[in-house]
């Protein structure tokens, strides 16, 4: 009794708790989600014979003879048909063609469609076409709801202007843009594009590269990593070490935009220009190339160009540098002009004017406006210069009106020659001679032991010739009507010590770094050799004599026994005579 009592109490103090537990919705059980119907594919009329039925657990219809299907403004034809009635699919045979508003149209052998994902597959010999072009492939996926054909086994599309070959190709029928990857070959009437990854546009016919790019053409070649070209217009828009390539010329910067119909292009940044066939290679920060006329000029932070022969590197710079290809048979190799603001620096030669032309054909270099060259200790001056090359190396050099030679003896004191006309001639790119022709004066210290001064030679002539060894004169030869003087060092006057003319510009002597700018790297520097260990066991070693360098003395002047006759207005100098 007392149990029964005990147990109605438990129930009445539950009989809340379980009425809200009542109450309580229970939680929804999870239910996978229903993929989106699609329209309904509907058979149109003219089907010759039906076969209905269920196959291996599936039901579908077999159509055969003059099939064709409708899904919204997309139509579907074929030879014969399955037709999931379950899935909304359908499988076509043979003659399959699928249109798709009026525009698009595709043809192969069998082809398979979603009606729900409206997504179709057409394999054996497939054609896309639209207004604009044809492609061929072998199979050929087409999404509808995106517009999105692609394939991924080869294809080969076709427009009125280009042919096109890649490996993968996706293209969207709404923009009109193809996207290309892999082995993508475009075919121009001019050029023929190969590239690994390309997007190209059937209305503008404009393509877009997006990795290593090149155009090659009767007119030349084109390289860049990103970029566009217009196959209407033939101009092309590259980014990303861009270069153009002609058989004597490449020309290249970071940016190029090139007009193939009028043969004009320009190259900012890192602009690059290289001769193939004399090795000249222009840089600077702006490139302009007019190929009709062979010309390019280079400018933007003072170009430079670089000109290596015989192991050795003349460097080049002002802040304009122009190319000129040559014209056969006048002058094959082309001519260089620099201006204004000339730097030249070679190991062995340094020098600055205000315009340059380097003529490449016979290998002359003319120096204008206030030229100066520097040569070891020896600075030469005049109205103008011409550096004559034979062999890659310096020959000659000429200085036409108020030519003036100085150089630094052991105690920097300045030995002077001044003339109308001079004419220096070099072995292996060090002055061996130097000839003054017409109104010759020269100021010469001599020295006692390389150490002290013992007078000054003065000396005045229609001519003079000079002789040097190791870049030092030597020898002062007065050729016609000589007047010399000796003056000993007690008598010096500063008015002796300087002819007229006289202007000493060592501190605008270039240095290489001053002439290579951010343009070339400063050579690096030869890795010192390390020194052989000594070995174990002497050998006997074999005794030699040698004899000390005699002290050089002060050159004496040599006067000529017969004067010659004063040269002409425009001196005519005769050919380099070997130095013994």
């Amino acid at each position: 009794m007392r149990f029964i009592k005990f147990l109605f109490l438990f129930l009445l103090a539950g009989l809340p708790a379980l009425s809200q537990a009542q109450q309580r919705p229970r939680p929804a059980a999870t239910q996978p989600a229903v993929p989106p119907k699609g329209q309904r594919i509907e058979l149109l009329p003219g089907t010759e014979r039906l076969v209905g039925g269920t196959f291996n657990g599936v039901e579908i219809r077999k159509l055969i003879g003059n099939v064709s299907f409708k899904q919204g403004t997309t139509l579907l034809y074929c030879d014969s048909a399955y037709q999931y009635l379950e899935k909304n699919a359908l499988e076509a045979f043979s003659n399959v063609r699928i249109i798709q508003n009026d525009t698009i149209t595709i043809t192969g052998d069998h082809a398979t469609y979603d009606g729900d994902t409206r997504k179709a597959r057409m394999t054996g010999n497939v054609v896309m076409r639209d207004p604009r072009m044809t492609l061929t492939t072998t199979v050929l996926d087409y999404d509808l709801n995106k517009n999105l054909a692609y394939y991924s086994t080869g294809g080969h599309l076709v427009d009125p202007e280009n042919t096109l070959d890649s490996q993968f190709g996706y293209y969207n029928t709404t923009s009109k843009v193809f996207s290309f990857k892999r082995n993508v070959k475009l075919i121009t009437k001019e050029n023929t594009i190969d590239t690994d990854t390309l997007q190209y546009n059937t209305v503008s016919k404009i393509a877009y590269f997006f990795g290593p790019t090149r155009i090659t053409g009767k007119q030349g070649n084109l390289y860049a990593e990103n970029g566009t070209y217009n196959t209407i217009t033939k101009v092309s828009n590259f980014q990303r070490n861009a270069k153009i390539e002609t058989p004597n010329y490449l020309l290249g910067g970071d940016k190029l935009v090139y007009d193939e119909v009028r043969q004009y292009g320009v190259a900012t940044g890192h602009v690059s220009m290289t001769s193939k066939k004399d090795n000249i290679v222009l840089r600077g920060d702006v490139g302009k190339y007019w190929r009709g006329l062979g010309r390019t000029k280079v400018y933007g932070s003072s170009p430079v160009m670089r000109n290596i022969s015989d192991n050795d590197t003349l460097y080049l710079s002002a802040d304009t540098l122009v190319s000129v290809e040559g014209r056969p048979p006048k002058n094959a190799a082309g001519v260089l002009y620099a201006y204004p603001r000339v730097k030249i620096f070679r190991k062995d030669l340094q020098g600055r004017c205000d315009s340059l032309t380097y003529d490449r054909g016979d290998s002359i270099i003319y120096l204008n406006k206030r030229p100066v060259l520097w040569s070891d200790q020896n600075q030469l001056t005049a109205d103008s210069m011409e550096i004559r090359q034979r062999r890659k190396k310096i020959d000659q050099m000429r200085l036409y009106a108020n030519s003036f030679i100085i150089g630094q003896d052991t105690i920097l004191n300045y030995n002077q020659v001044k003339g109308r006309n001079m004419v220096a001639y070099f072995v292996d790119n060090k002055i061996k001679k130097v000839d003054v022709l017409g109104n010759a004066e020269s100021l010469y210290y001599a020295l006692e032991g390389d150490t002290a001064v013992t007078g000054l030679n003065k000396a005045v002539s229609a001519n003079m010739a000079l002789r040097f060894a190791d870049n030092k004169l030597q020898t002062i030869s007065f050729l016609t009507n000589p007047d010399a003087s000796f003056i000993p060092p007690h008598e010096l006057k500063p008015e002796d010590e300087k002819l007229k003319g006289f202007t000493w510009r060592a501190t605008e002597r270039p240095t290489r770094r001053a002439v290579l700018g951010k343009h070339f790297p400063l050579p690096a520097k030869a890795k010192a050799k390390p020194k052989a260990k000594p070995k174990t066991k002497a050998k006997t070693a074999v005794k030699t004599k040698s004899k000390a360098a005699p002290k050089a003395k002060t050159p004496p002047a040599k006067v000529a026994p017969k004067p010659a006759a004063p040269p002409a207005s425009k001196p005519k100098v005769a050919a380099p005579r070997a130095v013994r």
